[in-house]
């Protein structure tokens, strides 16, 4: 994998690509969160010349951000996205990709906003549902991963009602069977390498990333499940 160019998360390059174009600011410090952001997190210090935090929740994912990144100009660390060790109003800007759609969602907000500095901005891409009627098979998806989607057309409100003013926004809902399609190509890829005992250790995520993926491409899962990006901005009070 060429980690410089491949974003392997739901929305792929989509939402950096709209940081870019949307956030004209020259941010002095960054936070990053959640596992397999190792590019995100690239492209900011490229971008803004400057160190990068990253914060992931399992000891797995630091020991591979730690692999991937060097401690020159990252500084990753493990911790409770709802209860950082980061000191009030430390950052300018804050980027999540597919990383707090979970049932944690208003706790770990709420600890954004305290640690977002007054008037501080925040890059947030959704895992959404895009009917609010959801069949077994997602709800299925859902419970595998703790994850509570909104619904697509109360994100913004969401936000609003937690003094974020919505600077811009963009659905790429229809970028989910690429990455689906993406991770089944490389999952295929990846069983291939590993060794006996590799695939034991790995069992489980395996098989929920192929059982999630099948879900999505067989069942119509692109019927049901978006994916959402906000520009937003901290109030100043």
């Amino acid at each position: 994998m060429n980690l410089k160019d491949e974003i392997l998360l739901p929305g792929l390059d989509h939402q950096f690509a709209f940081l870019k174009r949307t956030f004209k600011q020259s941010p002095e410090s960054v936070l990053v969160i959640g596992s397999s952001s190792e590019t995100i997190s690239l492209k900011l210090s490229e971008k803004y010349k400057i160190k990068i935090n990253l914060i992931v929740e399992d000891y797995e994912s630091l020991m591979n951000s730690k692999l991937l990144l060097d401690r020159k100009n990252f500084a990753c660390k493990m911790m409770s996205f709802e209860a950082t060790d980061f000191a009030d109003s430390s950052f300018d800007l804050i980027y999540a990709q597919a990383s707090i759609s979970s049932t944690n969602r208003n706790k770990i907000v709420k600890e954004i906003k305290r640690i977002l500095k007054p008037g501080g901005y925040f890059c947030v891409g959704e895992i959404t549902l895009l009917n609010e009627e959801v069949p077994r098979f997602m709800k299925d998806i859902y419970n595998s991963s703790a994850l509570l989607p909104l619904y697509t057309n109360n994100l913004s409100k969401y936000y609003n009602d937690r003094n974020f003013s919505v600077i811009a926004e963009k659905d790429f809902s229809s970028f989910l069977k690429d990455y689906y399609s993406i991770n089944m190509d490389k999952l295929a890829g990846t069983k291939e390498n590993l060794s006996e005992r590799e695939k034991s250790y790995y069992k489980k995520l395996l098989n929920k990333v192929s059982h999630e993926s099948k879900a999505y491409l067989n069942l119509g899962g692109d019927k049901y499940m978006g994916f959402k990006v906000l520009l937003l901005k901290k109030g100043e009070s």
